[in-house]
């Protein structure tokens, strides 16, 4: 019924099951035994589910200053006076300041810049917002900016194209000491590993110098 030519007992249910079947990693059995857990669930359960989906996307906002995902113009981390809000922190994605915040180790502001520098996926530069972190710099009262960047090709292609740009302010840069290992993606670290590295993060340097 869900694979092949075979038809739907609904159109409504084939329409569901074809918008649960577009997320990413979800395939169309999954999909209709979602689908099938809603219809079995009792209409205030399912309603909650729906509106949940619609605040989501309606109402759910991005940070002004860190471009984290809030619910309001300003995040709680941001606007945490409690904060060291002379470090910022250098993220590819939400996903990444869980991590960071799940190892207790830092304190300080996160600037997270939406994805990473892939030329064979069509992200430039300009479609992250380097610009913006740049512009947080140039206001002053940074004294770090740590790149928690993942140790893949591309990550490193993007710590670079930030280094320059942001070498020319009186800032420490510094990245994640190896503890994450070449190739690895921040989101899947463990905690103890990823608290070390940005314990023991060092000074950015360019391939080939000291």
């Amino acid at each position: 019924m869900i694979q092949g030519d075979k038809q739907f007992p609904s159109k409504l249910l084939e329409e569901a099951v074809n918008e649960f079947a577009s997320l990413p990693g979800i395939g169309r059995k999954t999909a209709f035994r979602m689908v099938m857990h809603l219809l079995r669930s009792d209409s205030a359960a399912v309603k909650r589910f729906g509106e949940a989906v619609i605040r989501l996307r309606e109402d759910v906002c991005y940070c002004r200053f860190c471009h984290g995902i809030s619910d309001n113009p300003v995040c709680d981390i941001c606007s945490d006076n409690r904060r060291d809000k002379t470090v910022i922190c250098v993220v590819e994605s939400v996903q990444d300041v869980m991590a960071v915040e799940n190892t207790r180790q830092y304190n300080g502001l996160y600037h997270v810049l939406g994805g990473i520098i892939s030329p064979v996926d069509g992200i430039g530069p300009s479609d992250l917002t380097i610009n913006q972190l740049e512009e947080r710099v140039k206001e002053g009262g940074i004294s770090e900016i740590i790149l928690a960047l993942s140790t893949t090709m591309e990550g490193d292609t993007t710590n670079y194209y930030i280094y320059k740009r942001l070498n020319q302010y009186d800032i420490t840069i510094s990245t994640l000491a190896r503890g994450v290992a070449i190739g690895d993606v921040l989101e899947y670290t463990d905690e103890i590993t990823l608290g070390q590295s940005i314990i023991n993060r060092r000074h950015f340097t360019l391939p080939g110098r000291v």
